[in-house]
Parts: C-alpha cells; structure tokens; sequence
C-alpha cells in the first residue's frame, strides 16, 4: 500500500490494528534508523554488540500543521526488544539528543534496581549482565521535544547491577 497522508483528527470507531510481517524489524548489523523505516515497529536485536543510531530529532514546526512533506518528527517512538543477548549493545543518539527517563533492570523475579538517565547521557550500553540486555529486555525511546528522547523500559541483567546509561 502507498503513503497516505491525513490532515486533520481521525477517527476509528473500532480501532487500529498494526500487525503483520512488516512490522517487526530485525536488527542484525549496526543500523542508522529512519523515522519512514523504523518508528511505530517492533525492532528485534539479533546482533550481541550492534551499534543503532536514534535519527536527530526535528522539532521545527511546519509551515502549516497539515503540510505531508514536513520533517517534524516529535512523537515517533522506537520499540527494541532483545533476542540475541547484548555483549556491547548500544542505542545512540546524535550526540546532540538527550535521554530522559529511566530504565528498571531485573535480575530475578524479586530483585532489581532501577536507573535514571543523566542530563549528558545520550549512549544505552547493553552488556547482557551488569548492564542488562539478556534476552526478553525492552525498550521504548520516543522523541519528545528538541533534543529529548523519552525513555521507558525493563532490561534483564545479572550480577552487581550498574547503569545503562553514558556519554558518547
């Protein structure tokens, strides 16, 4: 099916359903991510020290709100579930973006300690122990504001837990 673009409110008395083998992307080399290709999908980690780049965020308002060609892309959100254990995972940023939010990362069903990205932090280093990153971790990063990336997830590790979060 080609593009469609909408100007304006949409309504779906039942729903939107998105599903289907386009919607699930498997990550198995380092991967720069586009808004067209990869926000909105599931995008499954199947490369132990893969590098993914976010792509910068664009929070210039449009010439007009309805405009199709616009390259505004606050609100896209980028799903990464981990199949293939991390050794050196990493989700960038372009070193200008930001992350905000947190990650909570478990060991067992009844331990775990959550983490808070720093104000500089803009590298998720995955390590599949300390760091989290086994497989079955996920997380959600969306683009929220200039400069911001909102992050949420639940990271598997083991051992003596210690932040996910860096600076390039």
């Amino acid at each position: 099916m080609a593009k469609t673009t909408f100007s304006g409110p949409i309504q779906s008395l039942a729903g939107f359903i998105s599903a289907g083998n386009a919607n699930v992307v498997s990550l198995t080399a380092d991967t720069s991510l586009t808004v067209a290709a990869h926000a909105g999908k599931i995008l499954t980690c199947n490369d132990a020290d893969g590098k993914f780049t976010l792509p910068s965020i664009v929070a210039t308002a449009p010439g007009e709100d309805g405009d199709p060609n616009q390259t505004n892309n606050l609100g896209a959100t980028f799903t990464f579930v981990v199949e293939t254990a991390a050794t050196d995972m990493d989700i960038l940023t372009d070193g200008t973006d930001k992350f905000v939010g947190g990650l909570y990362t478990g060991v067992t069903d009844a331990t775990g300690k959550t983490f808070i990205s720093g104000a500089s932090n803009d590298v998720i280093t995955l390590n599949g122990s300390t760091k989290g990153g086994l497989a079955g971790s996920i997380i959600k990063v969306t683009a929220v504001g200039s400069a911001k990336y909102a992050v949420e997830g639940i990271i598997l590790g083991s051992g003596t837990l210690v932040t996910p979060f860096a600076d390039a």
